[in-house]
């Protein structure tokens, strides 16, 4: 398969439910291999993460008022253009400082008693739901409800709001795909004006009346003289924060405990200490990364990412999930290794663009595996009920998974 083929499987559902096997494919092609025109893909692990932290890349920024008319008829990709996800210095710069000087490690780090116990209240529920040998979906009454409950609880959306929000984020990730054209990209659009009306009404609330959470301290910052977030900016971080708040943590658990089932020693050395759950969540991010790519655009001619040189301002997407699976960079990466040393995925990415919530989806993960673990010794798939991924790329996850508590 050349590198055009690999990348149109890959936007197939086939490729999309195990990109594994083409990544194999591409990683032949060499760390860096040209798709067609000024497309350009890297599988290397030393490559993406030079990307990632060279100022020589940036996001993609349309000079063409075509595709930026285009963008713009689609509210889910002009709401992401606003983001910090999307925009480069100096936006993303005066963005990032005020975004951090609020979600702070401080704040992250104060959730931990309310992340166990909202851990136990989800296996209580669980537990009745099972007791009497039912399966219970796991990512439905766990993986979700809980990074959910705890990006809510950190923005200040209220609890009975709060169910709504997993098919509005179905919807609306479509938008982080990859396409070759805009058309099914209604769904999207409608999730994210629903989600602008929301935080719109919220936004108000919270300028009448202000609490200690980050929607407030946000509307704050932008409210002051020479406010540094305009309120499109505000709204596009807002559904950034949420969707990507609980997104990438629902899928590493759900990833997590999809390896669990296959891995009966890892699950022993987890329950018994002999294993940190802190480096099997490592090991979770680096063999199936709940982030699977991104891509970069070269600034200038003559960049360089290895030994090739990437032409100015030509696009390389950054295959996530195959450079965190590099042979030059991890010793036998097809196989699930908690205990390996120095794991150090790509998976919240790097530099710049370093995900602001990667300490919060660690926390939540390292309360949840052994509690999960030590409550349900007999957790196990569901007898007769087949997990199913969800039909996206870029987050990598499961739909369903269903599972039975055992005794």
């Amino acid at each position: 398969m050349d590198a055009a083929e690999i990348v149109t499987v890959l936007m197939t559902p086939e490729g999309r439910v195990d990109p594994y096997p083409y990544y194999a494919k591409a990683r032949e092609l060499g760390p860096i291999a040209h798709i067609d025109g000024p497309f350009y893909f890297c599988t290397g692990y030393d490559e993406a993460n030079a990307a990632l932290r060279s100022p020589s890349f940036r996001k993609f920024e349309s000079q063409d008022p075509l595709v930026t008319q285009e963008i713009e008829k689609h509210e889910s990709l002009a709401s992401l253009g606003r983001s910090i996800l999307s925009v480069n210095p100096p936006d993303h710069t005066r963005m990032r400082r005020l975004m951090a000087a609020v979600f702070t490690a401080r704040r992250t780090a104060g959730l931990e008693p309310a992340i166990a116990a909202t851990v136990d209240q989800l296996l209580d529920a669980m537990a009745a739901q099972g007791a009497d040998g039912s399966a219970v979906d796991f990512m439905e009454r766990f993986a979700f409800p809980l990074p959910v409950s705890v990006i809510c609880e950190l923005l200040g959306v209220p609890a009975e709001d709060r169910p709504r929000f997993r098919p509005l984020a179905h919807d609306l990730t479509a938008s982080l795909e990859l396409m070759n054209d805009f058309s099914g990209l209604g769904p999207a659009d409608a999730a994210t004006v629903e989600l602008e009306e929301y935080f719109k009404e919220l936004i108000a609330r919270r300028r009448a009346e202000p609490r200690d959470d980050l929607i407030s301290a946000l509307v704050h910052e932008s409210d002051e003289p020479g406010g540094r977030l305009s309120e499109d900016e505000l709204l596009g971080n807002l559904i950034l924060l949420l969707v990507a708040g609980f997104e990438t943590t629902t899928n590493l658990l759900g990833n997590g405990l999809a390896i669990l089932f296959e891995r009966s020693d890892v699950a022993a050395g987890l329950r018994e200490g002999r294993i940190a759950v802190a480096d099997f969540v490592e090991e979770v991010l680096r063999f199936d990364s709940p982030v699977q790519l991104t891509s970069r655009v070269a600034a200038e001619s003559g960049a360089r990412l290895g030994e090739v040189e990437i032409p100015g301002s030509a696009e390389v997407l950054l295959l996530l999930g195959a450079a965190n699976r590099d042979p030059r960079r991890y010793a036998d990466p097809e196989d699930f290794d908690p205990t390996r040393h120095d794991i150090q995925p790509l998976s919240f990415g790097a530099g710049a663009h370093f995900c602001l919530g990667s300490a919060l989806a660690r926390l939540e993960a390292a309360a949840a595996f052994p509690r999960l673990l030590a409550r349900f010794p007999g957790l196990a798939p569901a007898p007769g009920q087949a997990p199913t991924r969800r039909d996206r790329l870029v987050l990598r996850g499961y739909h369903t998974l269903p599972v039975s508590l055992g005794g």
